[in-house]
């Protein structure tokens, strides 16, 4: 039985759409009865919910505070996310408005918008519950002292001198943690998450400070899922977001685009996207975790598929030694340094939040922090057993680069106090190398081996460590102490800067004892999908610049694509459903760099400045070395041309794409587009 477009799927199809057929299981897909493609209104957003204040409109003051110093790194120990349970089908049965496949079932306000566009039949979603909540976060137990610019002691503004601990943050978790919950997936096994908005619940009386959406709403986006537009959690579909008490599930069929193998992918994110305040709400902490394993080549075990480093633990539920790390910098208030952006504030100065997160809507350069973390704790340690890790890179920065390497040091993390990272390796040498099996469009065709890695804002690394031996083939010992070092300086979010002793730890990482050891590095891990050369092409240009009009939202406008801001309802490209391009993506807009992220389905780069990808592994040092494999970012350097090739299929709407350093997507530094049925 054949099947009209995004209305009926039978067997046949969904072995093409893929991830439906695993590992003996049937999971088909059906249509509901209904699917709204876009409200019939397009409102822009409200500038009273985006402006606040007596000064809201006039120009940002882009000053950082100085965070204070930590004075005993590395005795945090890395924590690893434990991954959610599913919540049992006996509770589910007992909520009011239990998920659904009928019309208005989709989000709690019942409309006809608010429709699954797609719903498994023969396989039902696990259903997971996520509460958007506020609680605190501390990035160290360490105690701080106050230092200004200089990196010298000061006596901060409530005049007590000397060491104390640092005080807790109010964040905006997903349950209550920075980074939120993980969620283990898997090809073939639909999940369904119910976000709910509970922010306006505030018991224990926190200070939420002076950023972060202001009416507190929220707009999911599984980063980079194979997902229907009503649960990509993208603005060009729903602009307005979710507010308190409101709720939406976001449903992930976990399914390969056109059930090609080949477009699996291996390790999403998800974060905020209202629009306005993605950068604002994810530096507030709404950030989670989402590995993804394929039953058939990667399916959290080493004894099985690919053999990849990973061990099943069924009392903690974590698949031991395949561990995830989100990077942040942040910055924390000296209670001296001006609060004032377009959005709010008129430059007075908050000494009653030292201490505590600080951010501003700097349009310009973007954001930076001065304390790097890895997931939410400032220099955590890291205990290692004498095997094979696979660790899951993710930059979860608001604007920050960062290059990785492992080296060793004799003097060990020298205090750099005023400086960005705080700490540094005046003598560290490289001593072991990477081996690079995935990025974030999945497992790459072969491994590559690496002695240090890129990462940008959004992007994804997987990486395979052998901590058995060092890069000369000498064997560790049991105490033998590696870091993890941040080699690539930024003073702020505009572009990188070229300080070759540059050298920040991140992690320390201590070698433990022998542990059995299962995993293999595969020589070949999977093929690349075929690319068409015969579709039709289209040129987007990154600029800098505003709009004029007397809109007050339009002076806030930075960042133009083909000479237009952002623009709801108005897409710049509507390619038809099932087809491919190719995008040629120029960055115009002078000496910046920008992290340029597509929704829906991930791209394969075809040439960066007129050289063409290599169709092997490229060798270490490389420049083409990470444009090999499937990715759902570009890292644009100033002056970049990236030439694409990407596809539009399962799905009909609306969707963005964006720069991922988040003050210019908040400044309009995105554009919508939209697929369309096949005529």
């Amino acid at each position: 039985m054949g099947y009209e477009k995004n209305q009926r799927l039978n067997r046949r199809d969904l072995l093409k759409l893929g991830g439906a057929i695993v590992a003996g299981s049937a999971a088909a897909f059906r249509p509901t009865t209904a699917f709204g493609q876009m409200r019939s209104a397009c409102p822009g957003p409200d500038p009273s919910e985006i402006l606040q204040g007596p000064c809201a409109g006039l120009e940002a003051v882009e000053f950082y505070p100085t965070s204070p110093l930590i004075l005993d790194p590395f005795t945090d120990p890395l924590p690893i996310p434990k991954p959610l349970a599913p919540v049992p089908k006996s509770d589910v049965d007992t909520w009011a408005q239990p998920p659904g496949s009928s019309v208005g079932q989709q989000a709690s306000d019942r409309t006809a918008i608010s429709t699954h566009q797609m719903w498994p039949s023969s396989q039902l979603p696990l259903i997971y519950h996520v509460k958007l909540t506020l609680a605190e976060h501390r990035f160290t137990t360490s105690k701080v002292q106050p230092i200004g610019a200089d990196g010298r002691p000061v006596v901060p503004p409530d005049g007590i001198l000397g060491p104390r601990v640092l005080p807790a943050s109010t964040i905006y978790g997903f349950n209550g943690t920075f980074p939120g919950p993980m969620i283990y997936a898997r090809y073939g096994q639909p999940a369904l998450v119910r976000f709910e908005n509970q922010l306006d619940h505030n018991p224990y009386n926190l200070d939420v400070g002076d950023f972060g959406s202001p009416e507190r709403q929220f707009l999911t986006h599984l980063h980079n899922g194979h997902t229907a537009p009503e649960s990509d959690g993208n603005p060009h579909y729903r602009i307005e977001g979710y507010r308190p008490g409101e709720w939406v599930d976001n449903l992930y069929l976990n399914i390969a685009a056109g059930g090609d193998d080949r477009e699996k992918m291996s390790f999403l994110w998800f974060h905020d996207h209202f629009e306005g305040f993605t950068g604002a709400n994810v530096y507030k902490g709404l950030v989670g975790l989402y590995p993804i394993y394929d039953p058939t080549l990667d399916p959290g075990d080493e004894r099985f598929g690919l053999r990849l480093p990973g061990v099943p633990n069924p009392e903690t539920g974590r698949v031991d030694y395949d561990i995830p790390l989100a990077v942040y910098d942040c910055a924390l208030d000296d209670g001296v340094t001006p609060h004032k952006d377009f959005h709010n504030g008129c430059g007075e100065t908050h000494p009653e939040w030292w201490g505590k997160s600080f951010f501003r809507h700097y349009p310009n350069r973007g954001f930076v922090g001065d304390v790097f973390t890895v997931n939410g704790v400032a220099n955590p340690v890291l205990e290692v057993k004498r095997r094979k890790y696979r660790f899951r890179f993710l930059d979860a920065s608001i604007a920050r680069m960062y290059e990785f390497k492992l080296m060793s040091s004799r003097g060990g993390p020298q205090a750099a106090p005023g400086t960005q990272g705080q700490y540094q390796l005046p003598d560290a040498q490289q001593c072991m190398r990477f081996t690079q099996i995935a990025s974030e469009g999945g497992l790459l065709p072969f491994p590559i081996v690496r002695n240090s890695f890129r990462l940008s804002p959004a992007k994804r690394r997987e990486l395979i460590v052998d901590f058995t031996k060092y890069q000369d083939g000498s064997p560790t010992r049991k105490g033998d102490v590696v870091y993890l070092v941040n080699v690539l300086e930024m003073p702020d979010g505009r572009k990188e800067d070229n300080d070759s002793n540059y050298r920040v730890p991140m992690v320390k990482i201590v070698i433990g004892d022998d542990a059995p050891d299962y995993s293999v590095i595969p020589t070949v891990l999977r093929a690349l999908p075929d690319v068409d050369l015969n579709v039709r092409k289209r040129t987007f240009e990154l600029e800098r610049g505003g709009v004029g009009g007397g809109d007050i939202l339009n002076k806030e406008t930075e960042w133009l694509i083909n000479g237009q801001p952002f623009q709801l309802c108005v897409p710049l490209a509507s390619p038809e459903q099932g087809s491919g391009e190719i995008w040629t993506v120029k960055n115009g807009g002078g000496g910046w760099v920008h992290p340029m992220h597509f929704h829906q389905e991930e791209h394969q780069i075809l040439s960066r400045n007129g050289v063409k990808t290599p169709t092997v592994a490229p060798g270490p040092n490389s420049p083409l070395v990470d444009d090999f494999g499937k990715e759902d970012t570009i890292a644009l350097g100033p002056g970049d041309s990236v030439v694409l090739f990407r596809k539009f299929r399962t799905f009909t709407g609306p969707y963005v794409a964006h720069c991922h350093n988040l003050a210019h997507e908040d400044h309009n530094m995105m554009f919508g587009w939209r697929i369309v049925k096949t005529t």
